[in-house]
C-alpha cells in the first residue's frame, strides 16, 4: 500500500546537499564556525508541541528537508551518510527517499510497536552516535516523548559519550535564504497578511470609531481571528470569502494550510497594563478607547512560513503625534534602502539611530532596542536580530520582520503612548522590498474627530446662510474623493467640516493644482539644475559619412562609356565630370528633376548643402560647413528616353534608401527576448479558445495562452507562437465584457516585440462575449411558449456568460500577475479600466471611449491602442475651453522632452469638470486656454534649454485656470505664434497615418501633428517666444467680462428702454417675437 504522503525528493536532494555544502565549507565562513570542526550532526524531534508554542528549530529544519514534521524521529548527519530512527508508518513514509538516488546513502532503523518485541533499531542508533568525535546538537531544545526519553537513557548508559556543540547559530544562517519555492509561500503569507489589515481590519476599526461601539481589546482579536474561520462539529465555519476574494491572488490558497502565527495584538490608550510593542504581547479584556493611539499587529503562516504586519492609529492626533509619526514613516522608507546584500545589521541599527538623531534627537532614547528579526518557518530567529551588537550579513532572498517603534512618549496628562510600524521585507540586492502592502501613509491611519456635538452642528448649519455647496457636475471623481480628506468617519478631517460650506470643487482643484504645478517647477529647476543652459538629454544630430567605393577598383565597368550609371548595389550615382567618372553616394543626393527642351532633355541633379530652406533638413550638420559645396549638376542630352531611364533609376534608389532608413529607425526599439523557459513538472496553466491582436499571418484562428516559468506563450491552431517575457511587461490589463462585445487580458510592453513582420508593443488577447453560434429559433420550447419567456431565458443565459467569462478571464489576469511578480520581483497587477471615469476623445482618428485606471490611461476595445503611463506625464493642457464650444482638446506633454506630446480631440465639454476632477485626483498639473498652442515649435523650444525654461518659470506659460493668476491687463487681438490655426491642424489630423499596432503608448502616432524639427520661422527669442504667449493668455477674466457685460446692457436699456423706442442703431438683426410659453406640464400647442 503505497503511503498517503508523497514526498518531494528532488527538493529533498537539493537542500541535503545545500546543508552539507555549508558544511564542508564551514571552517571558510564564520556563520558556520559551531559545525565546523564536528564529524556529525544530531537531530532529535520528541512528541509535537501545543498550537500555543511557537515553531521549534528542529521543526524547522525538518519541514525544511522533507516537507512534512516527523514526530518522534531521530536524525543523525555524517558526511557520508544520514541515518533516521523512527516508528514503522513513517519509516513507510521515508522509504520513498530510498527509492531514487540521494546525495548520500540513506539508513532507515525501525522501532518496534509496543506490543511487538523490541529491535535492535535503538543500539544501532546508539553505537553510531557513540562513533562520532564532537556533534552538533540543539542543546537548548529539550524534547519529550517516549523515543526521547529511550534515546537518552540509551546514550547515558555507554561508555563513550561524543562532545555536543549548539548549532542552532549555523541552522539559522542555512534557513535564512530562502530558495523560489520558501519565497512564494512567504508571498502569499505576506499577502494574506495584508489583504486583512485593508479589508477588515481597517474599515471594522473606522466603523468601531465611528459608532463609539462598546468593545474588548480581546474580542476585537477574536472577530479578526475568526476571518479565518471558527467552530468545530456541525457549527464550524470556513474562511471569510467576502475578505479574502479582495485579495490578489488568493483563489488557490489551500486554506488547511493557512493559520495565525500568534493572535492578534490590539492595544489602546483603554489597556490597564500600557502599550507593549513585544511580539508577545497580547490583547487584553479592557474596553477599547475610541480616542489616543491604537496598536493593532497580525501575523500569518502559509505552509509553515509567516509574514507579520503592525500598525498605529491615531485618533484626534496632537501636532507632536503626527510629526512622530511622520519621523517613523520616513525612517521605514529610509532603512528598506540599506537592507540590501551585503548589509552588516548593526550598521544598520546604528543608521537608523543616526537618523533619529539628525530629525528628531528627543526620540532617540525612545526607539526600540533591536528593529525586528529574521522570519521564516520561525516567527522570530533571534540569530538575526536588529540590533546594534548583531555583526552578522544579510544577504539576498533573506526574509527580515522590520518592526520599528518609539516606547514611552509623553501624551500629556501623566499618559504615555507608543507607535510602531511593522513590515515584512525580503532582502534584495539593490534595496529591501516590502512584501506587506496596507494602510500607512498618514492620511489612512491619521484619523480627525469632529470636536462639536451633533447640536452645536445643527445650530451652525441653520444660522448659516449660504446654501450647501455641490459639485460642478453633481459628480465627484472616485479617485479624488478617497484621497483628498484622509478617512471619512462622520468627521471628516479637522477642516474639512469648515471647507465643506466655504470652497467648491473648483477651488480644492484649484488650491491643489497650485502645489503641483509648484512642485512640478521644483522638480524640474533640480532635474535639469546640473546641466545649465545645455540642451537637456537631446542628443544633437551627428555627421555621417557614406564611402560608396573604397578605391577606383571597385569601381564597375560601365563607368568606361562615360555615361551616367545608377549602381544600385553601392547605392551610388557615377557622373561624368570633365572627363572623369565622380561616384556619389545617393544620400549626398537631395533630388533628381528633368525637363524636355525642344529636341534636349535636361537631366538636374541637386545635392545637399548648408543654408537651403529645407524646412526638416535645415539643421543636418556637415564635415565642414564652411567649405564650397556644389548645389546642382545638369545634363544635357538629346536621348530622352535615355534620361527617362536614368531619373526613374534614381528616384526609386532615393525611395529606396529613404523607405529603409525609416523602417530601421521605426525598428530600433525593438528587442530580441530571451529564451522562454518553459514548465516542468506539471502543466502550466491555460487560457484556452483565445484571439490574439494584433493578429497573426494566415487564417485567423483561436488559441490558447500558457503560463510559463518566466513568461508567456501563444500558442495559435495554425501553429503560430508568440513568446511574452515578464521582464518585458509593463502594464497587465484586465477589461471586462460588461457593456462591451469582448473580453480581455491587454498587455503593453517596456520595449516591442515583432510578431510576423509587423512591431508590436500592445498584445492583447480576447474572446467574444455575445455567443451567436446558437440558434434557438426552432426549439422544440418554441411551441408550447406563446409569450417573452423565451427571449427572457435568452438574456439570463447571456448574462450568466459574459459573468463565467469575466470569472475566467480575472483569473487567469491574477495568475499573471501572480507568476511575474514571483518572476521578476517586481509587483505587477492586473489593472482594471473605470468605465465609470470614462470619457470620449479623438487621440488618432476616431472617437473612442477613453477610460482611466489605476496606473493609465486606455483605450483597449479596439485598434490601434492607446496605453498611457500616469506617471509618465509632466502636465496636461486643455485647449479651446471657451464658453460656447460644445468640445475641448486635451495635450498630454510628458516627462521626456523628446516624446512627442499626444493630442485628443473633441472631448465633449460636458465632461470637462470630469476631466479636470480625474487629472487632479491622479496628482497631474493642468492648465486651460481658449486656443490650440503649436507644440511642435515649443518642444523644440523646450528641448534647446530645460533649465533655462524653468530658469523662466516653466509651465507657468500656459496658465493653470483659465485667466488665474494673470495680471489683469487687456488681452491682445493678435494671435499666438504658437496657436495652430485650422487649416493647420486638419492637415495634421489627415496626416497622422497611426500605424493600426504601432507605438501604442502615445510615442510615435499620438495626434498632435507636430514634429520638433518643425521650422520656426517667427525669429523671435526665447524670452520672447514664451513672454508672448504669457501676455496672450494674460486677459480679463470670465467674472469681469460678465460685469462689464451686464453693466453695458444697464446702460443700453437706459437709454431706450422708457418710451419703448425702436431707434435701436445696432447692425445686429431684431430678434423674432419669442413664441408664447407652453402650459405648466411642457406641452404646449403646435
Amino acid at each position: 500500500m503505497a503511503p498517503s504522503v508523497k514526498l518531494n525528493t528532488t527538493q529533498f536532494n537539493i537542500r541535503l546537499q545545500k546543508l552539507l555544502d555549508a558544511w564542508d565549507n564551514a571552517s571558510k565562513n564564520e556563520e558556520y564556525e559551531a559545525i565546523a570542526d564536528c564529524d556529525g550532526l544530531l537531530l532529535t524531534n520528541g512528541d509535537p508541541a501545543s498550537s500555543d508554542e511557537p515553531i521549534r528549530k528542529s521543526v524547522a529544519l525538518q519541514t525544511w528537508l522533507l516537507g512534512y514534521e516527523f514526530p518522534s524521529t531521530i536524525f543523525i548527519f555524517r558526511k557520508e551518510d544520514l541515518t533516521f530512527l523512527t516508528s514503522q508508518t513513517k519509516a513507510n513514509i521515508l522509504s520513498q527517499l530510498k527509492a531514487v538516488p540521494t546525495v548520500v546513502p540513506i539508513t532507515i532503523l525501525t522501532q518496534a510497536k509496543a506490543k511487538d518485541p523490541p529491535t535492535d533499531a535503538l543500539p544501532k542508533a546508539v553505537e553510531l552516535y557513540s562513533k562520532l568525535t564532537r556533534v552538533g546538537a540543539l542543546v537548548k531544545e529539550e524534547g519529550s516523548g517516549k523515543l526521547v526519553d529511550e534515546w537518552r537513557k540509551a546514550v547515558d548508559s555507554s561508555n563513550t559519550k561524543p562532545e555536543q556543540k549548539d548549532m542552532a547559530s549555523a541552522i539559522s544562517t542555512l534557513l535564512a535564504v530562502k530558495d523560489e519555492e520558501e519565497l512564494k509561500y512567504t508571498r502569499v503569507a505576506c499577502n494574506l497578511t495584508s489583504t486583512l489589515l485593508n479589508h477588515h481590519i481597517a474599515p471594522k476599526l473606522e466603523t468601531i470609531l465611528d459608532r463609539e461601539a462598546k468593545i474588548t481589546h480581546e474580542a476585537f482579536s477574536a472577530q479578526i481571528e475568526a476571518r479565518l474561520g471558527s467552530g468545530e462539529g456541525e457549527n464550524a465555519k470556513g474562511p471569510d470569502m467576502k475578505v479574502w476574494q479582495k485579495g490578489r491572488g488568493l483563489n488557490e490558497v489551500d486554506w488547511d494550510s493557512t493559520e495565525f502565527c500568534y493572535a492578534p495584538i490590539v492595544q489602546s490608550r483603554g489597556t490597564s497594563t500600557g502599550y507593549d510593542l513585544r511580539a508577545n504581547a497580547e490583547s487584553s479584556m479592557d474596553m477599547m478607547a475610541h480616542k489616543g493611539v491604537l496598536l493593532v499587529a497580525v501575523g500569518m503562516r502559509y505552509k509553515a512560513y509567516c509574514s507579520n504586519v503592525g500598525r498605529t492609529f491615531i485618533v484626534d492626533p496632537s501636532k507632536e503625534q503626527e510629526a512622530v509619526y511622520g519621523l517613523l514613516f520616513s525612517l521605514q522608507a529610509e532603512l528598506l534602502s540599506k537592507l540590501k546584500d551585503g548589509a552588516v545589521i548593526k550598521d544598520v541599527y546604528h543608521h537608523a539611530v543616526s537618523y533619529i538623531k539628525e530629525k528628531k534627537p528627543e526620540l532617540e532614547k525612545h526607539f526600540v532596542k533591536n528593529a525586528g528579526f529574521g522570519t521564516g518557518m520561525e516567527f522570530r530567529d533571534s540569530t538575526y536580530l536588529l540590533s546594534g551588537k548583531n555583526s552578522r550579513v544579510l544577504r539576498s532572498n533573506m526574509v527580515i520582520n522590520l518592526s520599528l517603534g518609539f516606547t514611552d512618549l509623553d501624551e500629556g496628562g501623566g499618559k504615555k503612548y507608543s507607535v510602531l510600524l511593522i513590515d515584512t521585507v525580503k532582502i534584495d540586492n539593490e534595496k529591501g522590498i516590502c512584501l506587506t502592502e496596507g494602510v500607512k501613509q498618514a492620511k489612512d491611519v491619521l484619523f480627525f474627530i469632529n470636536t462639536q456635538s451633533d447640536e452645536e452642528v445643527d445650530k451652525a448649519k441653520s444660522k448659516s446662510k449660504k446654501p450647501p455647496v455641490k459639485p460642478l457636475n453633481g459628480t465627484v471623481s472616485p479617485a479624488k474623493n478617497k484621497v483628498a480628506g484622509g478617512k471619512v468617519l462622520r468627521n471628516k478631517t479637522r477642516s474639512a467640516a469648515q471647507e465643506d460650506v466655504i470652497s467648491t470643487t473648483a477651488a480644492r482643484i484649484a488650491e491643489h493644482q497650485r502645489e503641483l504645478h509648484a512642485a512640478r517647477q521644483r522638480d524640474g529647476l533640480a532635474k535639469y539644475s546640473e546641466e545649465g543652459s545645455g540642451s537637456g538629454n537631446k542628443e544633437g544630430k551627428s555627421w555621417k559619412r557614406f564611402q560608396s567605393y573604397k578605391g577606383e577598383a571597385g569601381l564597375p565597368k560601365e563607368i568606361e562609356s562615360m555615361r551616367i550609371y545608377v549602381d544600385r548595389k553601392a547605392q551610388s550615382i557615377i557622373l561624368p565630370v570633365n572627363g572623369f567618372a565622380v561616384p556619389f553616394h545617393i544620400n549626398a543626393i537631395k533630388n533628381a528633376s528633368k525637363n524636355d527642351e525642344g529636341e534636349f532633355t535636361f537631366l538636374r541633379i541637386n545635392f545637399q548643402s548648408p543654408g537651403q530652406l529645407a524646412g526638416k533638413k535645415e539643421d543636418t550638420p556637415f564635415e565642414d560647413p564652411d567649405a564650397t559645396f556644389i548645389r546642382s549638376l545638369t545634363y544635357r542630352s538629346a536621348d530622352n528616353h535615355r534620361f527617362d531611364t536614368v531619373f526613374r533609376q534614381i528616384t526609386e534608389l532615393k525611395k529606396e534608401v529613404t523607405k529603409r532608413e525609416q523602417q530601421k529607425k521605426e525598428m530600433a526599439d525593438v528587442i530580441e527576448q530571451d529564451s522562454l523557459m518553459e514548465l516542468k513538472g506539471r502543466r502550466p496553466h491555460k487560457l484556452p479558445e483565445v484571439f490574439v491582436r494584433p493578429a497573426t499571418d494566415g487564417k485567423r484562428l483561436p488559441g490558447e495562452v500558457e503560463i510559463h516559468q518566466n513568461g508567456l506563450r501563444y500558442l495559435s491552431m495554425g501553429t503560430q507562437k508568440i513568446d511574452i517575457l515578464f521582464t518585458n511587461i509593463k502594464h497587465l490589463f484586465f477589461q471586462p465584457c460588461d457593456h462591451e462585445l469582448l473580453v480581455i487580458i491587454h498587455l503593453h510592453l517596456k520595449s516591442p516585440i515583432m510578431i510576423g513582420k509587423k512591431k508590436a508593443k500592445d498584445i492583447q488577447f480576447y474572446r467574444e462575449a455575445s455567443d451567436v453560434q446558437f440558434d434557438e429559433t426552432g426549439n422544440r420550447k418554441r411551441k408550447y411558449r406563446y409569450g417573452d419567456e423565451d427571449e427572457i431565458e435568452l438574456e439570463q443565459q447571456e448574462r450568466k456568460r459574459r459573468q463565467a467569462l469575466n470569472k475566467e478571464f480575472k483569473h487567469f489576469a491574477e495568475r499573471i500577475a501572480e507568476a511575474s511578480t514571483s518572476s521578476t520581483g517586481d509587483t505587477l497587477e492586473a489593472d482594471i479600466p473605470f468605465r465609470e471615469l470614462a470619457f470620449e476623445g479623438v487621440p488618432f482618428r476616431t472617437n473612442v471611449k477613453l477610460q482611466p485606471t489605476t496606473e493609465c490611461l486606455v483605450h483597449l476595445s479596439d485598434t490601434p491602442f492607446l496605453v498611457v503611463t500616469l506617471a509618465e506625464i509632466e502636465i496636461a493642457s486643455l485647449e479651446r475651453v471657451q464658453f460656447g464650444l460644445k468640445q475641448f482638446d486635451m495635450v498630454l506633454i510628458f516627462s521626456d522632452f523628446l516624446r512627442p506630446p499626444l493630442q485628443i480631440n473633441s472631448i465633449p465639454s460636458s465632461q470637462l469638470d470630469d476631466v479636470k476632477n480625474w487629472l487632479d485626483s491622479v496628482d497631474i498639473p493642468l492648465s486651460e486656454g481658449p486656443v490650440n498652442l503649436n507644440w511642435g515649435p515649443i518642444m523644440k523650444t523646450v528641448n534647446e534649454s530645460p533649465y533655462e525654461f524653468f530658469q523662466l518659470g516653466g509651465w507657468s506659460f500656459l496658465g493653470r485656470n483659465g485667466a488665474e493668476g494673470s495680471d489683469a491687463s487687456d488681452a491682445s487681438d493678435t494671435e499666438s505664434e504658437f496657436a495652430a490655426d485650422t487649416e493647420e491642424l486638419v492637415e495634421s489630423s489627415e496626416s497622422d497615418a497611426g500605424s493600426e499596432f504601432g507605438d501604442s503608448d502615445a510615442s510615435g502616432d499620438s495626434g498632435s501633428g507636430s514634429s520638433f524639427d518643425d521650422d520656426d520661422e517667427s525669429g523671435m527669442s526665447y524670452r520672447g517666444v514664451f513672454q508672448f504667449v504669457l501676455e496672450f493668455f494674460s486677459g480679463e477674466d470670465w467674472d469681469e467680462l460678465e460685469r462689464k457685460a451686464a453693466k453695458s446692457d444697464k446702460k443700453k436699456t437706459e437709454m431706450n428702454g422708457h418710451g419703448g423706442s425702436d431707434s435701436d442703431d445696432s447692425d445686429r438683426p431684431k430678434k423674432k417675437k419669442a413664441p408664447a410659453k407652453g402650459k405648466p406640464n411642457g406641452k404646449g400647442k403646435r
